[in-house]
């Protein structure tokens, strides 16, 4: 007994103090220094509710609705809690496991050999009873299920990050579908104004007609622009109706209509949000999601390595026993038994080293990818940035082009008025104003649109806010580390 304890003493020293495969050291990230295209507007709001800013009630109350009811957040929610029991029971493994067992056989050996009594008893009949509990321990020397338990936590705080992914593209989707159907709102609103002006105008055309003042191909030519205008109406319903179906479904609702907030011309334009390249490391949960995911497959090297060492286990059993149930707790029917067991490979046919490899090269692919979304989150950054401030300079020259067919438009009017120039000239200027408004509303639009991927592609410190309103239970870090 006493050098059994020697030997769990040695065991225990030697398996707190070593870890097969290799630690994981953070990768060398190249960091630009500054953005290439630098806006001297930018403020500091990636850690507010950045959609607020567009001043619309209705669409703040839609971002939250989302939040708290879309489908693909709640599968994400429930990843993690799937992810936080698979590392609750790849941590058990560390421990003693202690099973606790019961039974009782009645046993009849056959065979003519027994004396029978008289009452009809066989001597040989036996009653077997046993109570106890059973343990068994892996003691982790090679650090095999400390990497197994480096990897389980690594892949729950992956999930982690997923799930404040979906928060970031959730809210984005949501502000970019509003803005969208606010645009197709103003669409229709602008085709309506011009097909009524139109309709009044082949009206005039018609009794003109019919009084000998016109042409009957000034009336044709008014009813073909009219027609073709107001073709557009049922398109642009058909856009409105579907755009409202898509909002529902990000709401984790079923399709229907859509509450208006304040009219597009009234939305305002975020703020462009501050921060160095380097915050992107920090604020970008796809990035935090790719390093946890190398630092596990980077663990699993270390699993597989594991398996060229012998596994060495404890077992031990301590109960009661008797041939008889009522005598199982009397004293002297206590037994005990303690032991060790090696499981050494031998000859495996390279399943261990084909193991080894194939964790190795996830491992680098592992690396790849968490480096690639390092690029691509520059990149999407300062497409987002070049695009905000090239389609806040496109509004300003739409808008400048709308005032200037104004003009063109009421010009020609007078002039056709005034019998100086024929309708088609009419018609052009009606063609060129309803382009015209109509670019400017898709300029602003796009504008809106890079606004909120600027907020997308930062992140920001509002989607740990908005997690906290998930899940009233305590976070997996929390868990990890009680």
């Amino acid at each position: 007994m006493r050098n059994f304890s020697l030997f769990m003493l040695v065991v225990m020293l030697l398996s707190g103090c070593f870890k097969v495969g290799p630690d994981y050291r953070k990768p060398q990230v190249e960091t630009p220094q500054t953005w290439r295209f630098a806006e001297q507007a930018a403020q500091d709001t990636s850690n507010l509710k950045w959609w607020e800013q567009f001043g619309d009630p209705v669409l703040n109350r839609l971002v939250e609705r989302g939040i708290q009811r879309n489908l693909d957040l709640k599968i994400a929610i429930a990843n993690v809690e799937q992810f936080m029991g698979q590392y609750g029971a790849t941590r058990a493994n560390l421990f003693p496991q202690i099973f606790g067992a019961a039974n009782y056989a009645h046993a009849q050996p056959s065979g003519g050999g027994g004396d029978v009594l008289s009452s009809g008893t066989n001597r040989n009949e036996v009653d077997f009873a046993r109570l106890g509990a059973s343990m068994q321990w892996e003691i982790d020397i090679w650090g095999r299920l400390r990497r197994a338990n480096e990897a389980a936590r690594a892949d729950l705080l992956s999930s982690e990050a997923v799930k404040r992914g979906v928060i970031l593209s959730l809210a984005s989707a949501i502000a970019q579908t509003y803005i969208q159907l606010r645009t197709l709102d103003k669409d229709l609103e602008i085709t309506r104004e011009v097909v009524r002006t139109l309709k009044e105008d082949l009206h005039i055309r018609r009794v003109r007609f019919q009084e000998g003042y016109t042409s009957e191909l000034e009336v044709t030519q008014a009813e073909s622009e009219y027609e073709r205008r107001n073709a557009f109406i049922p398109l642009y319903e058909q856009s409105i109706a579907q755009t409202e179906h898509a909002l529902k479904v990000l709401l984790g609702e079923n399709p229907g209509p859509i509450e208006r907030g304040r009219r597009f011309d009234e939305l305002k334009i975020p703020a462009v949000p501050a921060g160095l390249p380097s915050d992107l490391l920090a604020r970008r949960p796809d990035i935090a999601q790719a390093e946890q995911a190398l630092i596990a497959a980077n663990a699993r090297i270390g699993v597989a390595k594991g398996l060229y060492f012998p596994q060495i286990s404890l077992t031990g059993d301590v109960g009661q026993i008797s041939t008889q149930v009522a005598s199982l707790f009397a004293p002297g029917a206590n037994f005990w038994t303690v032991g060790a067991a090696l499981l050494t490979p031998i000859f495996t046919a390279g399943k261990i080293a084909g193991q080894v490899q194939a964790s190795e090269a996830i491992q680098q692919a592992a690396l790849a990818n968490y480096q690639r979304a390092i690029i691509n989150a520059f990149r999407e950054f300062e497409d987002t940035l070049v695009g905000s401030i090239k389609t806040k300079q496109r509004s300003i020259k739409q808008a400048q082009r709308v005032t200037a067919v104004e003009n063109y438009y009421h010009l020609s009017r007078k002039r056709y008025d005034e019998g100086y120039t024929d309708y088609l000239t009419v018609l052009d200027a009606v063609r060129n104003l309803f382009d015209a408004q109509i670019d400017l509303i898709q300029a602003r639009s796009d504008n809106f649109t890079a606004a909120i991927g600027l907020y997308r592609a930062m992140g920001g410190g509002w989607i740990l806010a908005a997690e906290k309103t998930l899940q009233p239970a305590k976070p997996a870090e929390a868990a990890i580390f009680p």
